[in-house]
């Protein structure tokens, strides 16, 4: 009979099976395809059967990859590490016995020693982590300096451990995706009881998520690209907040062109931040706001970004 924790991982892990449709890979994936030239691309959150796996081993030879590495979690036993080093039939298709499947002697976990030493060879780290341990998945990277593109909730970026990350320029926000919600395929026994949830023709299910973003530690142009900027400041229609010494600016594309003081600005300032243009000040807590969050006229504020202008020499 199985254990009471080994059923409530399961349930997490079923909670937290969302497949990354091959669309959205590609999409991201196109702006940094020099960066994987000769690298060794590790998805320890996936299976053969994920989208990961089909984009990189369909790819392997275009993208000039070293390695591709997968391995897959099991909370009730032993995991697998899956290895591929591109064609050698010359068909140009991923054949079984180009794949190098081995059962693991953990389960899996990211953060077992058996991954970490996968993680530790390898170059990059790009995959869909679980959401609800989304925070302790990119401090572990962190904590071994490894480059990485993976997908998560924008909201992340307010975690009190993961924003001291996007202030020091270790983590930043990816290209392709900037608002509304993507859709995931989840497993057949996945409850469908929220709306945005459909079934295809074949039977498959689907859900949407709000507010999904790429993080990475990977440069790329379009992240130097600077926000245009054309509003002027004018102290009625960007009020100082009640208890701290900023203006607040509701939108990111109403930054003032001509202010050059602290500001706060919604956290989808993200999507647009360019590191050569803007300075990230803090949040409300790192910045220790009272109350815990911004006030303008007495009203409570959704959480706030704190932003200066870099002055051009």
């Amino acid at each position: 009979m199985p254990r009471t924790d080994d059923l409530t991982n399961a349930r997490l892990v079923q909670a937290d099976e969302f497949y990354t449709s091959l669309t959205d890979i590609e999409k991201e994936l196109k702006y940094y395809k020099k960066f994987f030239r000769e690298k060794i691309v590790y998805c320890n959150c996936d299976t053969l059967n994920s989208n990961f796996f089909k984009y990189f081993s369909l790819k392997f030879e275009n993208l000039g990859l070293k390695q591709l590495i997968i391995t897959s979690y099991n909370p009730n036993g032993k995991g697998v590490k899956c290895v591929y080093n591109g064609d050698l039939n010359g068909n140009q298709i991923v054949d079984e016995d180009e794949v190098e499947v081995t059962e693991m002697e953990s389960d899996g976990d990211f953060r077992s020693d058996e991954c970490i030493e996968i993680m530790k060879q390898s170059d990059v780290v790009v995959t869909n982590p679980p959401f609800s341990l989304f925070r302790e998945f990119i401090l572990t990277l962190n904590s071994y300096d490894k480059k990485f593109l993976v997908i998560g909730n924008v909201n992340a970026i307010t975690y009190k451990d993961i924003f001291p990350l996007v202030m020091e320029n270790k983590l930043w926000l990816g290209v392709s995706i900037h608002s509304g919600d993507r859709e995931f395929q989840v497993p057949d026994s996945y409850p469908l009881n929220a709306a945005g949830c459909r079934v295809d023709e074949n039977g498959n299910k689907f859900i949407r998520v709000k507010g999904v973003r790429w993080f990475t530690n990977i440069d790329n142009k379009n992240r130097h690209e600077e926000l245009e900027l054309y509003k002027r400041y004018t102290p009625d229609e960007y009020p100082t907040f009640d208890n701290y010494d900023a203006i607040n600016v509701n939108k990111t594309a109403l930054i003032p062109e001509d202010y050059y003081g602290v500001m706060g600005v919604p956290i989808t300032f993200i999507d647009r931040y360019c590191p050569d243009q803007f300075e990230i000040i803090g949040n409300e807590y790192i910045l220790n706001i009272p109350k815990g969050r911004g006030y303008v006229n007495g009203k409570r504020l959704y959480s706030r970004i704190f932003i200066k202008r870099i002055q051009q020499s």
